[in-house]
């Protein structure tokens, strides 16, 4: 790992350049770049082509952010993700100039990260603990101005930790309504307790007096899963604990789930953990 600092105006103002080592490309998420700007060095940053993710946090001031023809005004508590292949540019008002924290990273399972995010928000999240977003881009800084030798596995950890705030801040209860939620939280417990039975949309929305195709959308939008996905994972695991702690065949255990047929549970069973129903018996008892 190596890495050196560029300088600013600002004393407050950094920028760490980081090499990452190939143990740390191979396993790990990673930076290339980490810092902060402080007001009489915000400047404007075009960009495109660039094999990287860019988290962003606002910590005052204003600014915007383009991303090809879309541009978002920014203020203090705002915060963004982009891919960074994407033509994007983002630049700080002169009215107002903003200190603005960030990272450059990849690594690891970044791609399937932002593609989550994608599709749940377009660019920008503002977290209710926006704080936390600061201090671990922070830390991530810390790491490298003081030469930890761990910095690549805390680093990892840090970028985490921010993009799960990421992706769970615009489904976080204050994007919807109490009472949805409770509605949604008495349908997964339904699920729960109904799922070997046969469950259809109409018969939710029957059950709890909401509209199917609205029931379907926000489920999913809060979940971030199907609720026939969410049947269908509670009867995988009801199997996998029949195949371990009971004798029954693969046909009593697909009927005992709420599986009609043996050979659709059976091919929902190698979907879910890559292996045959008598392969993952086998593995466990062995």
């Amino acid at each position: 790992m190596e890495h050196h600092e560029k300088k600013f105006r600002n004393k407050l103002s950094k920028r760490i350049i980081s090499t990452p080592t190939p143990a740390a490309k191979s396993a790990f998420f990673y930076i290339q770049e980490a810092g902060c700007t402080m007001k009489e060095d915000a400047y404007a940053v075009h960009r495109r082509e660039l094999d990287l993710f860019l988290i962003g946090a606002v910590v005052s001031g204003r600014g915007e952010l383009t991303v090809g023809d879309e541009t978002i005004s920014l203020v203090k508590g705002d915060c963004f993700f982009v891919d960074c292949r994407d033509p994007h540019s983002y630049k700080s008002s002169e009215s107002e100039p903003w200190e603005l924290m960030w990272i450059h990273f990849n690594g690891s399972t970044s791609q399937q990260y932002y593609d989550f995010f994608a599709s749940n928000s377009k660019y920008t999240f503002r977290p209710p603990f926006f704080d936390k977003i600061v201090s671990d881009i922070g830390k991530i800084i810390g790491l490298y101005e003081e030469n930890e030798p761990n910095a690549e596995i805390y680093t990892s950890k840090y970028i985490v930790d921010l993009l799960t705030i990421s992706l769970t801040v615009n489904n976080s209860e204050q994007q919807y309504d109490s009472a949805l939620k409770q509605k949604l939280a008495a349908v997964n417990s339904y699920i729960e307790d109904h799922f070997t039975e046969d469950i259809s949309l109409e018969k939710l929305s029957s059950e709890f007096y909401i509209s199917k195709y609205y029931l379907t959308r926000e489920y999913k939008h809060i979940y971030g899963k199907t609720i026939f996905q969410h049947i269908i994972t509670a009867r995988i695991n009801y199997g996998k604990k029949l195949l371990r702690f009971s004798d029954k065949s693969v046909e009593e255990i697909a009927h005992l789930c709420g599986f009609n047929d043996q050979s659709y549970f059976a091919r929902q069973f190698k979907k879910s953990e890559n292996l045959t129903c008598f392969s993952y018996r086998k593995m466990w008892r062995d």
